[in-house]
């Protein structure tokens, strides 16, 4: 997946980060795939940095991670889940790494730039940046809302739309056997992206998959990887003339011809 990718992204002139876990701590369901566990998993992890010359991201669940994950990636993310835990997120800061803060499906934008980042800088580590993955609406299914990508940026860091677990279904699809799993609305994926990227963020999320039927994790809102060029050549042609990161002075004095 590094190998394609990048060469989608550098023949477009595309910064690349490439994003795996080591363990999906957070499943759904115990029957859930979850990882080759934090040893394996950075082992490969390093292979594909060193093969592919491109950084790294992946995600920290216990303070006890952070220190051996932070020699491998170049930047930690915290999950949504556990985007308000303090001594995480304190751990994370001192490994003086770049820090991805995903916003909580269940906070609200100031959390993350006016509690969350915030915390990375007062341990030290000015190196924050924040990460937009959709709001609880109702008990199976998240909204997302473009105003949260405005207000966002009070954090003073650089704003990432997570298009793809964005439209997670969580719980919302049975197991066979029993037991729910999260399902998704991947044909959204488009949509989402473009207008993440209307509104102005600078780097966008997206799970890519080249057989996305039997993705291990997230299945349901895994991008194809036969689309994702074409995906990108849009996103690219939308930003060119997009004036989201501008801010719109508004004249509120009276009118006249």
């Amino acid at each position: 997946m590094a190998h394609h990718i990048k060469t989608i992204t550098t023949k477009l002139g595309l910064p690349l980060v490439f994003k795996s876990s080591f363990d999906k701590a957070n499943r759904t369901s115990s029957k859930s795939f979850r990882g080759p566990g934090m040893t394996e998993g950075l082992k490969i992890l390093e292979k594909v940095k060193v093969a592919y010359d491109i950084p790294i991201v992946t995600d920290v669940h216990e303070t006890i991670q952070c220190e051996p994950v932070g020699r491998v990636a170049d930047i930690i993310q915290i999950p949504a889940f556990l985007c308000r835990q303090t001594d995480l997120l304190v751990a994370a800061a001192k490994t003086g790494r770049i820090i991805n803060i995903k916003k909580g499906q269940f906070c609200a934008p100031s959390v993350s730039h006016g509690n969350s980042a915030e915390k990375i800088r007062l341990a030290g580590n000015p190196n924050v940046m924040v990460c937009e993955r959709g709001t609880m609406f109702g008990y199976n299914d998240l909204i997302v809302d473009p105003r949260n990508l405005e207000w966002m940026r009070e954090a003073n860091c650089p704003v990432v739309a997570d298009v793809t677990h964005s439209l997670q279904q969580p719980a919302g699809r049975k197991l066979d056997g029993g037991g729910v799993a999260s399902g998704g609305l991947r044909e959204l994926i488009p949509c989402i992206a473009r207008t993440a990227v209307a509104v102005g963020v600078d780097g966008i999320f997206m799970e890519v998959h080249d057989n996305p039927l039997n993705g291990l994790v997230d299945g349901p809102t895994q991008w194809p990887l036969r689309h994702l060029e074409e995906l990108l050549e849009e996103l690219i042609a939308i930003a060119r003339v997009s004036k989201g990161k501008q801010h719109f002075n508004i004249d509120l004095t009276p009118y006249c011809d």
